[in-house]
This record gives C-alpha cells, sequence and structure tokens, in this order.
C-alpha cells in the first residue's frame, strides 16, 4: 500500500515538474504542430524530393503557432473535452455492442454521435476565442440537437427497411 502511494505521488509530482517547465503548454502543442505539418507538406508535390525544407518551414510553422497564447489555451481546452467525449462513446460501444446485433445498422448510428460529440466540443471549445458563437449554441443548441435526433431516427427508419421485391433467398424462379 505503501508503495502505490509512492508511485502515484511520484507520477503526480513528475506531472507536476513537467507542468511548470511549460511541457504541456509549449512542447506538446509544438509537436502536435511540427508533426501534422511535416505529414501534410511531405505530401505536396512540391517538397517530394526535399523533405529538408518540408522539416524547416513545419518547425517554423510550430514554433509560429505558439508566438502567442491562442493555441496552448485551446490545447488546454479542447483535449480535455475531446477525452470526455471519446469515453462517453467508448461506453455507448460497449453497451450497444451487448445488446445490438445488426452490427451495420448501428455504425452509422454511432458515426452520427460521434460527429454530435464532435461539434459540441468543437463549439464549446471555440467559445474560449468568441461569445457570440456561444451565444448563438446555448440559444439554439438544444434545438438543434432535437433536430438532429429526429432527422437521424427518420434516416435510421428509412435505412433499416428493406427495399420493396428484394427476396430473403436472392434466387428466382
Amino acid at each position: 500500500m505503501l508503495m502505490l502511494q509512492w508511485l502515484g505521488s511520484g507520477f503526480g509530482n513528475l506531472m507536476a515538474q513537467l507542468d511548470s517547465i511549460g511541457f504541456f503548454q509549449y512542447v506538446l502543442p509544438f509537436l502536435l504542430i511540427f508533426a501534422f505539418s511535416y505529414a501534410l507538406l511531405t505530401q505536396i508535390r512540391i517538397f517530394e524530393g526535399n523533405k529538408g525544407s518540408a522539416a524547416i518551414i513545419a518547425f517554423a510553422m510550430g514554433f509560429l503557432a505558439l508566438q502567442l497564447n491562442f493555441v496552448p489555451v485551446f490545447f488546454a481546452t479542447i483535449f480535455p473535452k475531446f477525452g470526455i467525449g471519446l469515453a462517453i462513446l467508448l461506453v455507448a460501444l460497449i453497451l450497444s455492442g451487448i445488446f445490438v446485433a445488426d452490427k451495420p445498422t448501428y455504425t452509422w448510428v454511432f458515426f452520427g454521435i460521434g460527429m454530435l460529440i464532435f461539434v459540441i466540443i468543437a463549439i464549446s471549445s471555440l467559445g474560449t476565442y468568441s461569445s457570440g458563437l456561444t451565444g448563438f449554441w446555448y440559444q439554439y443548441g438544444a434545438m438543434m440537437i432535437v433536430g438532429a435526433l429526429i432527422i437521424g431516427a427518420i434516416v435510421a427508419i428509412f435505412v433499416s427497411q428493406k427495399s420493396p421485391g428484394a427476396s430473403s433467398t436472392g434466387t428466382t424462379t
């Protein structure tokens, strides 16, 4: 028991030290921006034979993105919410795997749920920068969600129905 407490406090101390040196605020956002920029730039034909130029441009993009505090604040806002959204989607997938036998139908349902979670996370995370967007969301968000659920239910009903004239054996006489 004492060993587990020491390990827990040791990990907590490590995380606090990493936070105090700006690892989460600057290093991780820089690495994410650099990696995505480099991956995109290497796919462009201009940099096909010269990956060094793509790396230098991605490096500069990573540092320029951190010049102001917008990117670290946005990343600190969106990624915890993203983790919560993933946990909700994972629990829903587990529960549906237990109770739903028709897998192709619920694949689209979970795509819709995932997109809804994405939209909610994106709008709430962008709310740290713009009060106009969040004001719109708070005023019309519930109505938009209900509308999306109704449309999703209608689409699910039409998708789940078999087309007329289709036979279950697949043979003709």
